[in-house]
């Protein structure tokens, strides 16, 4: 059953988000033409900015989502109801401060944007920006209980649906009155919408989650609760410096315009990144009711199966940015929105090492460590804050994205050795050190090769540059991988359970 959910939430997840990156390829190359860079600047600033709200959920739903695994698996529903009910009270009050926080920054905004040449107010979109996250934390608490059902899938199919019909209502919305602010009001009634139908599939497939009377939560696993709130506090402020600091020093040492342009790339390699999150990450539900199963040895080999797969993926999917973006770009919205090649190599790098996290994330995750490495996310991000600003300095914005690479050495060195080979499979740190320096040296002399293929003779029609290069993105990084790893025990794990498929 474990596999079974997990295979169908990572077909859900992929496909949801394929579709999403479609329409939102299509939704931006139309949003330039009509409103320009400047604007695109604008958004993706202030999505940064809505982003370092989310600190103040405090990582109340992963902490709660994981204390519903167990009362799910001996269906004990009076302990999920009234850990329902505790999530709900939790986020009704995030969503009154999250209000009141954003509407406070208000006054700090003219730090981190220029002098806007656009006939807009600022104040008014950025509102409109946060009365999104308000009513999205007001209605989207009952996500919880399909989560830990191992149903992301529905969420997912449901995702699909609010992206289309929200694409659709805002291209033309723009095209009939190339208004920003009608473009904002549309998703905001999306986003409601979206919630509520999950809300209503939530109610319709576990109805006692409605009952109202909802005994009083345990004090042990209040205090749980409590203390994984604490750390995953946080992780929550790390993970935003970390994500969203990159774009406000863009945009106050090299400016709005700049912002607009990494925009495009930051569109593409976050599509691409979320999509290969989802096929990690929909395993989180299943890796819980794993932990709480299974002896370590099976736990472990589970996880070195996984780690395989996310390697797999994970070099795929850089590479394939690698190779593909420049000819991607210049067909898309044209070669004057291209940024150096030297920022788009450190970019990819970067995209891997994030990838590569999922499959510690998802059994730190999975386990409950959330307090225990409270103090990491916040070293990463003080680093990357300082390394970027250094580092740009010297290298421009190639230095900025340095930094991030870095930074990203505070969970390598210490905390996925620590707390997850270590504490989870009792392994060493000389056995993790060497496995991990393996695949990245391996995803080094991948993307080195693939880069030289697709450089030794460049086509001058763009459409044929692109096809090519798509070629060599698909076949060269997959039949490398495929020769390397094929004698070993992970590769024919699933090299065998394709073919049992087939059979």
């Amino acid at each position: 059953m474990r596999k079974k959910n997990s295979i169908k939430n990572m077909l859900a997840a992929t496909s949801s988000n394929i579709i999403t990156i479609i329409i939102g390829l299509v939704a931006q190359a139309i949003f330039i033409k009509i409103l320009g860079t400047e604007y695109l600047g604008l958004n993706g600033l202030f999505s940064n900015i809505i982003t370092m709200l989310g600190i103040v959920e405090l990582g109340i739903g992963s902490a709660i989502v994981y204390n519903l695994y167990k009362p799910i698996a001996d269906n004990d529903y009076e302990q999920i109801k009234s850990l329902m009910q505790l999530y709900k009270k939790s986020y009704h009050i995030i969503a009154i401060i999250v209000l009141i926080i954003g509407v406070s920054i208000i006054p700090v905004l003219p730090f981190f944007i220029e002098e806007v040449t656009v006939p807009i107010n600022t104040n008014a979109i950025y509102l409109l920006f946060l009365l999104e996250v308000v009513f999205s934390y007001l209605l989207s608490y009952k996500r919880s209980i399909l989560y830990a059902n191992q149903k992301n899938f529905i969420v997912n199919l449901v995702h699909i649906c609010y992206t289309i019909l929200m694409n659709t209502f805002q291209l033309l919305a723009l095209y009939i009155y190339k208004n920003f602010y009608i473009y904002l009001a549309i998703k905001i009634l999306f986003r409601i919408i979206e919630n509520i139908v999950i809300t209503f599939i939530a109610n319709k497939l576990y109805p006692y989650i409605k009952d109202k009377n909802v005994e009083k939560l345990d004090k042990e696993v209040e205090k749980d609760i409590y203390i994984k709130v604490k750390g995953l506090f946080f992780h929550k402020i790390g993970s935003f410096l970390v994500s969203s600091s990159d774009n406000l020093v863009i945009s106050k040492m090299l400016g709005i315009i700049t912002v607009g342009l990494y925009s495009n790339y930051y569109m593409i390699i976050n599509s691409v990144q979320t999509i290969f999150n989802q096929l990690i990450q929909s395993m989180t539900a299943s890796i819980g009711n794993l932990l709480v199963t299974e002896k370590k040895e099976k736990v472990f080999d589970v996880f070195l199966k996984i780690r395989f797969f996310n390697f797999w993926i994970a070099s795929f999917s850089a590479i394939s940015v690698l190779i593909i973006m420049e000819s991607f770009i210049n067909i898309w919205i044209g070669s004057k929105y291209l940024l150096p090649t030297g920022v788009l190599i450190v970019l990819c790098f970067n995209l891997y090492q994030k990838l590569m996290r999922n499959t510690y994330l998802s059994f730190k995750e999975a386990s409950g460590t959330f307090h225990e490495d409270r103090f990491v996310p916040l070293i990463e991000s003080f680093l990357n804050i300082f390394f970027s600003i250094i580092l740009c300095l010297k290298f421009g914005l190639m230095g900025i994205f340095l930094g991030t690479v870095v930074s990203g050495l505070a969970l390598w060195c210490y905390s996925y050795p620590k707390y997850v080979y270590k504490k989870l499979f009792d392994r060493s740190y000389k056995e993790y050190a060497l496995s991990t320096l393996g695949y990245i040296m391996c995803f080094i002399a991948l993307a080195s090769i693939s880069l030289f293929l697709s450089k030794i003779y460049m086509l001058n029609n763009p459409f044929l540059e692109f096809a090519k290069n798509v070629g060599i993105a698909v076949l060269i990084p997959n039949i490398l991988i495929i020769v390397i790893f094929y004698k070993t025990n992970n590769f024919q794990y699933y090299k065998n359970m394709i073919l049992k498929k087939r059979g």
